[in-house]
């Protein structure tokens, strides 16, 4: 979302092109690469590790980065004492590569753990199909994995990993490629690993558990299992159980896994969900239509809260303000920009606008709003300031608009701390750009499905994106029917429910720098997604009647343009089914 001091929401065309660049590089590998993060057949116990170096514990020994891009170096690890660090620039993506030696007519596991923006793995010079894959976001150690099988009279193949092109450094380590030995191999592969220790269920809700537990060496995931039954899997030491019902004792258990298999499961332990009356306000309504409300004067019309039209469902307060205190947040209300607005009428028009059943939520970041919660202390001070502004204006709860980067674990975390003290009852929105959604290995996209019991609506950001792919693997330009509709089904078919899933879109050209489209282009993709109706070229193979609604930046520019999107469209979204 734009912040003041931008008049409009207009991204650099360079980041621009970078988008439409990866589109395109995802869109040639699209049909080669079996999904971004498919799932890929585990490799036999007596499998080896054909990559020499596979920890970067020898430096780069065995290793060949492009134009002296790589280095070792001993932090941040994923294990052992070093560390894979390449640094791409505006000419060069930080190829670091090593040819492996291979068996004929075999089949192959490549993995590799990460971090950094836009970060692939690869082979090349298989004999059948190079494979690909990639992240775009991973600001936690993430891993990366595909297969690929040799040809007839294969006998190596390149693997590698890279960034893009004039981002920041990314990092690398324990990189595995698992298969049969041609003599080439130096590490064995991974043994079976022990059951985990040290389960603990947490905080709970009435629909949900949070366990954690003691990381396992030589570990790559776990799976968590609820009465016996497996519930989910995860690559950390905690994971949220979600779907339960309310007042219910249930018994949890947890393995390690590895490409060698599972471990035997943990010891047992019991939560008892809380009584029912928690999650989000239900004061939102089924279909909502929501809008943010700019608290700064950038040409468009300033307004009171007071002034919102009463169709708006949510009101999203922009923005508020980091502070030097690490994820802590505050706000001042800009009363001067505002004609005068006082922290009064501010707090009593929230309160008549809650007495007619809407809810006001701050939001958290814009195009240059900067808020860091990357560990246990940023997200505890991010809960409790955010929770302290509810207090003090009257807040139902808090819009995540970080357009930099989060930390699943960590945003997560803050999240459920700030659902427990405003009692369940929380209105918890999100506002991600197209490119953060485009997988759900993406943090945000995480990030989404960690809090998803407690998470009101997403609330992607359809414009200043350019060309993204949609969940058929096709790419769709901004601006069209197939454009809304393809982008979410990846979200409606990734984990998150209808009712979680709503449309972005600025409410006129003056609200941002491109992806206007005429409310009637809106409301055609609302009856697609809803009914089958109105689609355009892409069809989704299945309907969403609940899908929540449709979100614009901002009232303020929906206002300067006499209201004609909230008039439009509001009732649009009330009406469907």
């Amino acid at each position: 979302m734009p912040r003041p001091a931008a008049r409009t929401r207009i991204r650099p065309s360079r980041q621009r092109r970078l988008l439409t660049a990866v589109v395109a590089v995802l869109a040639s590998v699209a049909a080669v690469a079996g999904g971004m993060t498919g799932a890929t057949p585990a490799a036999a116990a007596a499998d080896v590790n054909v990559v020499k170096n596979a920890g970067y514990e020898s430096g780069l020994s065995s290793w060949t980065c492009s134009t002296g891009s790589g280095a070792a170096v001993s932090s941040p690890v994923h294990g052992g004492s070093a560390a894979l660090k390449a640094t791409p620039t505006a000419s060069d993506n930080a190829n670091c590569s090593q040819t492996v030696a291979v068996k004929p007519n075999s089949t192959y596991r490549i993995s590799a753990y990460v971090q950094g923006s836009y970060v692939y793995l690869g082979a090349s010079g298989t004999g059948t199909t190079d494979v690909s894959t990639w992240t775009p976001s991973a600001t936690g150690w993430q891993q990366l994995a595909t297969s690929f099988t040799t040809g007839p009279n294969t006998t190596s193949v390149t693997v590698y990993t890279h960034g893009w092109y004039g981002q920041p450094a990314y990092y690398a380590d324990d990189f595995s490629v698992l298969g049969p030995d041609d003599g080439g191999g130096t590490d064995p592969g991974p043994q079976v690993p022990a059951a985990p220790g040290g389960l603990t269920a947490g905080s709970v809700t009435s629909s949900s558990v949070t366990l954690s537990w003691n990381p396992v060496s030589g570990a790559t995931g776990y799976t968590v299992y609820r009465d016996g039954a497996k519930a989910t899997t995860t690559s950390g030491s905690s994971a949220t159980v979600t779907g339960l019902s309310p007042s219910t004792t249930y018994r949890f258990q947890v393995t390690a896994t590895n490409a060698a298999g599972e471990s035997a499961r943990s010891a047992e332990v019991t939560a008892t969900t809380s009584p029912s009356g928690g999650g989000t306000d239900p004061s939102v309504p089924q279909h909502a239509v929501t809008g943010y409300w700019q608290n700064f004067n950038n040409g468009a019309t300033v307004q009171k809260i007071s002034d919102v039209p009463n169709q708006y469902d949510i009101i999203a307060v922009a923005f508020a303000d980091a502070t030097t205190t690490p994820g802590a947040v505050t706000f001042h209300l800009d009363s001067a920009g505002l004609g005068g607005y006082t922290v009064d009428q501010f707090k009593a028009d929230i309160k008549a606008k809650q007495a007619a059943g809407k809810s006001v939520i701050i939001s958290v970041g814009g195009e240059k709003g900067t808020v860091s919660v990357n560990d246990s202390a940023s997200a505890a001070n991010f809960a409790d300031s955010v929770y302290a502004l509810m207090q003090q204006y009257g807040f139902d709860g808090v819009d995540i608009d970080l357009e930099n980067g989060l930390h699943p674990t960590y945003m997560s975390q803050a999240l459920r701390s700030l659902s427990q003290k405003a009692g369940g009852r929380l209105v918890l929105t999100m506002a991600p750009q197209t490119i953060d959604m485009q997988s759900t290995s993406g943090s945000y996209f995480q990030t989404a499905l960690n809090v998803k019991d407690i998470l009101t609506v997403v609330n992607m950001q359809y414009y200043n994106s350019g060309s993204m792919l949609g969940c058929d693997g096709k790419v769709y330009s901004q601006g069209s029917v197939d454009f809304l509709t393809a982008l979410a089904c990846i979200q409606l078919e990734g984990g998150l429910d209808p009712s979680q899933v709503g449309l972005g879109l600025p409410a006129s050209t003056r609200g941002a720098g491109s992806g206007y489209v005429a409310p009637s282009v809106v409301n055609a993709a609302l009856d697609c997604l809803a009914k089958g109706t109105g689609c355009g070229s892409f069809k989704p193979s299945r309907t969403y009647p609940g899908v929540r609604g449709a979100m614009t930046w901002s009232t303020n520019w929906d206002a300067a343009n006499g209201n004609a999107w909230s008039n439009a469209v509001a009732p649009h979204v009330h009406a469907l089914p």
